[in-house]
């Protein structure tokens, strides 16, 4: 069939070449033409205008710009329309795509010396025209750039001019300044990466290492790099911006993410706030040379909370997918980061080489003729030419003349060398000096020895032309972009209550759109809701403006996943006649609207009680049966802490076979949940119920956590999983009101070391304990039972040998108020810090409620996480909390051993962590 079509192509493609030739016209096929026009379109874009190159790590346009540039320079700045204008001899597609690369390559502070206003890259701001801004090259782009003798030349586009194929780039630019680049089915995208790192990944190459270079990004911010990649397709950077909480209705962006500008993250929170995400009152942007964006938080707001809210609706956090594109041998390539780099250190190793051996080969030429020029002015062979009469002779009669005294030279005389001789002035052959010769040449030589020596170790040389790279220009261009490893935000967790929940029980509709039915609850629009109907039907569905779940609803509420902790306590009748059957169970993962049938699905079932307990709170319900002759006691109570909580699929414990005619709440009950175990994970700074990090301990109801700050503050705040730590914490533990936080500060105004014990005291909002004078710092603090130091005074001022003190000795507890007392009144050089051993005695034991929350080993839920489709089903777990390790369970079940107090190693639930 194809040869058929291939056959008719050829036919028709004659045919018309036959008609052309009887009009006399010129007939082109068309056929063909298209997919060849497109390929080399496709071609020139991907190598000529879009992907940089990997030998210098330039575009087309960028390279023309610093070649023109080069040309240009004298030292002095040149109006930035002059350069557009010189460049557009090298390059043919305007003045327009050379100014904006132009402005683009200046804006990245490394090649390019400016003057005048070049934009903002934090606001957003355009450069001024080009007739008012001025560039010239920077010394580092004179340095590591050009060198004539080592760049291999082209003719540009009119063949007019030459123009550098590769510009002889001594140094990983690319991955220092970054590209981005659309072409005809291609992209590039590589991130920036930190100068200082470069050159040091670079000198690990040379000493046989491989380093692992990651992005840094001149705006700064958060970054969590482990999906990385090595820069190749496939692979994902978060980065954040630098939240700070100013104050409890303050919130101050100081460093945004890359690729974003004030006014766009401006426009995210704005857009987010309009629907609902978050809660703001007012944004300002008082952005300058650095970033600062104020957001100020309505009363009543956590602020914590809105910054994870930030983090999951605006700009604040985004999603970079790096594409590592090159240009190598006229093709594109997709390398990681670290083969660049290795590729480039190795290029520059080969230029310097190549820059040895040139330089090399010219002290050698330049010795030949000081050779030569001695020989022949003292040896006064520039008389032999006077009687020679034609050209051939003069240069025939210096030959000679030379031979006696060339067998010393390093390679033979030529024509060339004679003639050059010839060419020597009088005035130098009467003004030689022997002694200056001599010298000249012994300079030579030693140059060439130290070129041969660079030669012989090569890299020793290429590993300190990097060290000398760092220490000129090295200064100030420190990682900017903190590498940090983040935890996922659940964005339901976050989000602002934005809508409020109506049910219509009767009908079956549920929605925020119905505000003429029942108010139930505040919920997002993006929450789930769990509906349980008359029948025993369960059922969760996203809430929307308005939605029909099936008429007799009787609990509707906003569902979170993975809730262990809402206990639903349930009575129902096993069909028509059959016995009243109790349960208790959670729901923590669901298929999305799907009907769940509670009851044992036999026909005629329906509830006769039910009850939703958030902390897992077991009531006592007064039962009553339905009057019969056989029937002497009508009237029981029953309590749920007696039943068992199970999967949300069990068929529950007979409550009476007997008829139930009403079930009524006699008297609400406590939880039968065991506390909530919590951990602190120091690398993101966060609670969590996972077991990662320090085991804080057992918690439940009011308990509270304490944490002590080095700005002389701490805080009490509860066991919420969202809630945030300041970086600068130097205690965290469970709150004891009966332990004792012991501080050394230093008070600036009376400029003395202080120290006082006091009792924390649980507090709403940060509590400060040392003086608020600007100099005032903190020394220290702990909440260690017998805490002693050892001052180390200064001996210029004083002959006092070292003292050790006991804190609990020198000073009683007081208030928090109190300055407390002075230290000592001797200057002191250092306050070393000695906590003795715990021992066992010393350690109360906690007793924690025994776990009856999961006993039953029948009817587990089996189904999956929430999904809008619906696929294979997995058990769900029974337990409401989640289970540590052995060796979690030993160290809170057991008193601290005996060991010294060590920082960030206490998982006692009775000690303090300290960092």
């Amino acid at each position: 069939m194809a040869e058929e079509e291939e056959k008719d192509d050829i036919n028709n493609t004659n045919e018309e070449e036959e008609q052309g030739a009887h009009t006399g016209e010129k007939v082109i096929p068309v056929s063909g033409l298209y997919e060849n026009w497109f390929l080399e379109y496709a071609s020139y874009v991907i190598l000529e205008r879009a992907v940089p190159a990997l030998y210098d790590g330039l575009k087309p346009v960028q390279r023309r710009i610093l070649h023109s540039m080069k040309d240009l320079d004298d030292g002095r700045y040149n109006k930035v329309a002059n350069i557009i204008g010189h460049t557009m001899k090298y390059h043919p597609h305007g003045d327009a795509s050379i100014g904006d690369a132009l402005v683009q390559l200046g804006q990245k502070d490394l090649l390019i010396d400016m003057q005048g206003n070049w934009g903002n890259t934090l606001t957003g701001d355009g450069a001024a025209a080009p007739r008012y801004i001025e560039a010239r090259l920077s010394k580092f782009a004179g340095d590591v750039v050009f060198n004539p003798k080592t760049t291999e030349w082209g003719m540009s586009y009119d063949g007019r001019n030459k123009e550098p194929l590769f510009l002889p780039v001594k140094f990983p630019l690319l991955l220092a300044q970054g590209a981005e680049g659309i072409a005809v089915g291609l992209a590039c995208k590589m991130l920036p990466h930190n100068f200082i790192e470069l050159i040091d990944a670079s000198i690990a190459i040379l000493r046989g290492k491989r380093p692992n270079i990651l992005p840094d990004f001149p705006n700064g911010g958060m970054a969590d790099f482990s999906q990385y990649n090595g820069g190749l397709r496939g692979g994902r950077v978060r980065v954040r911006a630098k939240i700070r909480q100013q104050d409890t209705k303050t919130l101050v962006i100081d460093e945004i993410p890359h690729g974003t500008t004030t006014s766009s993250l401006i426009d995210s929170v704005v857009k987010a706030n309009d629907k609902g995400k978050i809660k703001i009152k007012k944004i300002e942007d008082n952005t300058s040379d650095k970033a600062e964006i104020i957001v100020h938080l309505p009363p009543g707001l956590s602020p914590d909370k809105t910054i994870d809210a930030l983090y999951a609706f605006t700009d604040c956090e985004v999603s970079i997918a790096p594409n590592a594109a090159v240009i190598q041998d006229d093709k594109p390539h997709f390398l990681d980061v670290n083969d660049m780099l290795k590729r480039s250190t190795d290029q520059t190793v080969n230029l310097l080489k190549l820059e040895l051996e040139i330089k090399r080969n010219e002290l050698h030429e330049q010795w030949h003729f000081a050779s030569l020029e001695k020989i022949f002015i003292e040896n006064r062979i520039y008389r032999d030419i006077e009687e020679a009469e034609t050209w051939q002779e003069v240069l025939e009669n210096i030959r000679l003349g030379l031979q006696p005294y060339i067998s010393h030279l390093r390679r033979a005389v030529t024509e060339d060398d004679i003639v050059r001789l010839t060419e020597i002035k009088i005035k130098r052959i009467s003004k030689f000096d022997s002694f200056k010769a001599d010298e000249l040449l012994a300079r030579l030589e030693d140059d060439l020895a130290q070129v041969q020596h660079h030669l012989d170790n090569l890299i020793d040389f290429a590993i300190e032309y990097f060290k000398n790279l760092k220490k000129k220009y090295g200064a100030g261009k420190e990682r900017k972009t903190e590498i940090k490893t983040f935890d996922t935000i659940e964005a339901s967790k976050v989000v602002v209550a934005n809508k409020k929940l109506y049910v219509d029980f009767k009908e079956g509709f549920i929605g925020y759109g119905l505000k003429k039915e029942d108010y139930v609850c505040d919920c997002s629009d993006i929450d789930d809701i769990i509906i349980f109907r008359e029948n025993g039907v369960m059922q969760v569905t996203r809430v929307d403006q308005k939605k029909f779940v099936g008429k007799d609803i009787i609990h509707a509420y906003v569902w979170k996943k993975g809730d262990k902790r809402t206990i639903y306590n349930m009575a129902y009748q096993d069909g028509t006649s059959g016995s009243a059957m109790v349960k208790r169970f959670a729901v923590n993962s669901i298929t999305r609207d799907k009907d769940y049938d509670l009851t044992a699905g036999t026909k005629g079932s329906k509830l006769l009680y039910f009850s939703a307990n958030h902390n897992g709170e077991a009531e006592v319900v007064h039962v009553k049966l339905r009057p019969r002759t056989s029937l002497k006691k009508l009237r029981f109570d029953f309590d749920f802490a007696d039943q068992s909580i199970k999967g949300r699929a069990a068929k529950g414990n007979i409550l009476t076979k007997h008829i139930v005619s009403k079930i009524e709440l006699k008297e609400k009950g406590t939880s039968t949940l065991a506390p909530r175990k919590i951990w602190f994970d120091d690398i993101v700074q966060r609670l969590n119920a996972d077991g990662r990090g320090t085991y804080l301990g057992t918690f439940k109801g009011d308990d509270r956590i304490l944490s002590v700050y080095q700005g002389g503050y701490y805080k009490t705040t509860g066991f919420d999983l969202s809630t945030r730590f300041d970086e600068d914490m130097v205690v965290i533990e469970k709150l004891n009101p009966e332990k004792i936080i012991t501080a050394v500060y230093w008070e600036g105004e009376k400029e003395q070391y202080n120290v006082k014990r006091f009792h924390p005291e649980v507090s709403q909002k940060p509590v400060e304990f040392i003086t608020e004078h600007e100099k005032s710092f903190l020394e220290f603090a702990t909440t260690h039972p017998t805490p002693s130091v050892n001052l180390q005074f200064d001996k210029r001022s004083n002959e006092q040998d070292d003292e050790e003190i006991d804190l609990v000795e020198f000073i009683s507890v007081k208030g928090i108020a109190a300055m407390g007392n002075r230290l000592t009144a001797l200057k002191v050089k250092a306050i070393d810090r000695i906590e003795p051993e715990i021992l066992e005695d010393e350690v109360e034991e906690i007793e924690e409620p025994e776990d009856n929350s999961g006993e039953d080993d029948g009817g587990m839920d089996s189904e999956t996480d929430v999904n809008d489709e619906g696929s294979d089903e997995e058990p769900e777990e029974d337990s409401d909390t989640v289970e540590p390790d052995e060796t979690t369970k030993k160290e809170a079940d057991k008193p601290a051993p005996r060991k010294k107090f060590k920082r960030k190693d206490n998982p006692d639930d009775s000690q303090p962590t300290l960092f």
